[in-house]
């Protein structure tokens, strides 16, 4: 299964299996059965009934959670849109392959493996203010990174990011596909001051007015990064696996957002990991109609709030799965 053109894998996205129905309906069966009062696991037991239909069996496990990591670089930094320099994603990704940054430790916490995916640092993406920031061809190759980095075998899957100025790019790409004004989208990112934000909010605008008119993968295409468009592609590919995807912050969650308005229903198979305190993040999962597990105050990116998230997650299939019905415990219900 592979693909060389954005049509091709609209194709792969669209044609994708849905949720077996039958599991999705033993295990809400088997929720009612559980001991304890009926929803009194609140949301637990809507994630525990939704990842079963897309595990296909009423009692799912999580035993191979992978997180990936995509880093890649942006030529819009020029404009002056970071509070830091394009160099720290080198040294950032360094710190990935050593175990010191946060996303190994969350990593370890939830026994997930964690690999991280470099995608041509040395050779950033255009200045979308100018031109695309990437051709189809370059786009294509980024998310075919993606999808070649999810293992079958996985059971879940977190994808996170590192590029400097991907915030500015996450922030076109939501204004392209949702409307509203640059001032909805566009947040401090890595922490830069008033005038940083205003020369942020003007290529925002000039992006979107450059590119905001195309379709949607178009859309990730000359907005987006290489490292977005890795995470679309991941995110893609298993979807056509079947296997559940924990969504990170705003970059991550613009990044899906190309696929969602791409194909009806390319989403169904992803829960929020969490809500960031990058402002627009709640604005774009509130379009999506995604509710987030937890809600930190993080902004660190990384894949960290959807790593933190795994645990819960697992935690509600363990009560699901190896709860005791009223049955079995003898304990009775009238």
């Amino acid at each position: 299964m592979t693909f060389a053109s954005l049509p091709d894998f609209k194709s792969l996205l669209g044609a994708a299996p849905q949720p077996d129905m039958d599991a999705r309906s033993a295990a809400a069966a088997r929720n009612g059965q559980l001991t304890k009062p009926q929803g009194s696991l609140g949301r637990l037991e809507d994630i525990a009934t939704w990842f079963a239909g897309w595990a296909g069996t009423e009692r799912p496990r999580i035993e191979r959670p992978q997180v990936i990591i995509f880093a890649g670089n942006h030529g819009v930094t020029a404009q002056g849109v970071s509070a830091f320099p394009p160099e720290v994603t080198v040294q950032m990704v360094a710190n990935f392959e050593h175990g010191g940054a946060a996303i190994n430790q969350l990593s370890k916490n939830a026994g997930a493996s964690m690999s991280v995916h470099a995608i041509d640092l040395d050779r950033p993406t255009a200045d979308f203010t100018q031109a695309p920031a990437m051709s189809e061809a370059e786009c294509v190759a980024a998310l075919r990174v993606g999808w070649n980095a999810v293992e079958a075998g996985a059971d879940v899957v977190v994808v996170g990011e590192m590029g400097i100025g991907n915030t500015t790019s996450a922030a076109a790409i939501a204004g392209a596909l949702f409307g509203g004004t640059p001032a909805d989208w566009v947040g401090r990112g890595t922490g830069v001051d008033d005038a940083g934000l205003a020369i942020k909010t003007r290529v925002v605008a000039e992006g979107v007015a450059r590119h905001g008119e195309l379709d949607p993968l178009g859309i990730l295409c000359a907005l987006g990064g290489r490292e977005l468009a890795a995470m679309a592609g991941a995110i893609a590919r298993a979807r056509t696996l079947r296997i559940p995807v924990i969504l990170d912050g705003f970059i991550c969650t613009a990044a899906a957002a190309t696929l969602a308005k791409a194909v009806d229903g390319a989403l169904d198979h992803c829960v929020a990991g969490h809500v960031s305190a990058e402002a627009a993040h709640g604005r774009l999962l509130g379009a999506l109609g995604k509710e987030p597990i937890l809600s930190l105050g993080l902004r660190l990116g990384e894949g960290s709030g959807a790593a933190l998230a795994l645990p819960i997650v697992k935690a509600a299939l363990a009560c699901h799965s190896d709860m005791a019905t009223f049955a079995q415990a003898g304990v009775s219900t009238g």
